[in-house]
């Protein structure tokens, strides 16, 4: 599995069903919005991304408002901690419903976190190396199968003769983090379910370059 995300997404509402309306970017909006959670940065526009992409490189953004519906991409969300997401995004959602997606394919890693009226409701943080990072609040549906066994991790490096499985977790990280895009947004950036679900790629997301100003005021 190659996919990696690192993303907010702020919802009034059901996310992936505004998702799957196909609602038009609003530029003013999304440019607003990158510079009211950056301000310290200077931000130049650059060709458009869309919801396909969302593990930019780390002096990109990209950000998307629609009716009733914020996604922002940047290096700040991929966390081992989403508890510890800073007030400044956490203040941004002003009562909507605020989710943080982040999963790396180089190290079997995701973690997603949602907050509903500032509070925290579930976070989960996990890798084979690190072990669960975080663990906080009651797992969400779509998190039963994985947890009860029933999507088991084929583990290449086992000794199938010693009948050991040396893998921490009875699912593989990026398999639940493709289960939470599906749940929380209709999509999957790998596999597919059925002709029901998003295709993210249709999802235009506007970019930006982030610089820090290169000068100061003394």
């Amino acid at each position: 599995m190659g996919a990696k995300t690192w993303m907010l997404v702020y919802a009034d509402g059901d996310a992936g069903e505004i998702l799957k309306s196909n609602p038009p970017l609003d530029r003013v909006a999304s440019a607003a919005l990158a510079r009211e959670l950056f301000p310290g940065e200077k931000l130049v526009a650059i060709d458009d991304g869309d919801l396909s992409f969302t593990s930019q490189a780390d002096d990109v953004i990209y950000i998307g408002c629609f009716s009733g519906l914020s996604i922002i991409a940047a290096r700040e969300f991929g966390i081992d901690h989403p508890s510890k997401l800073p007030g400044v995004y956490l203040d941004a959602a002003c009562g909507r419903d605020l989710y943080l997606h982040a999963m790396h394919s180089a190290v079997d890693w995701f973690a997603y976190a949602h907050w509903k009226n500032g509070t925290l409701l579930r976070s989960l943080s996990l890798s084979p190396d690190s072990g669960i990072l975080e663990d906080f609040g009651s797992r969400s549906p779509f998190e039963e199968p994985y947890w009860s066994g029933l999507h088991p991790v084929f583990n290449p490096v086992s000794d199938p003769e010693d009948g050991e499985d040396d893998y921490p977790f009875c699912f593989h990280p990026l398999e639940l983090g493709e289960a939470a895009l599906l749940e929380l947004f209709a999509y999957q950036l790998e596999g597919f379910v059925d002709s029901s679900q998003l295709e993210p790629e249709t999802i235009p997301l506007m970019g930006f370059k982030r610089t820090k100003p290169w000068w100061r005021l003394w």
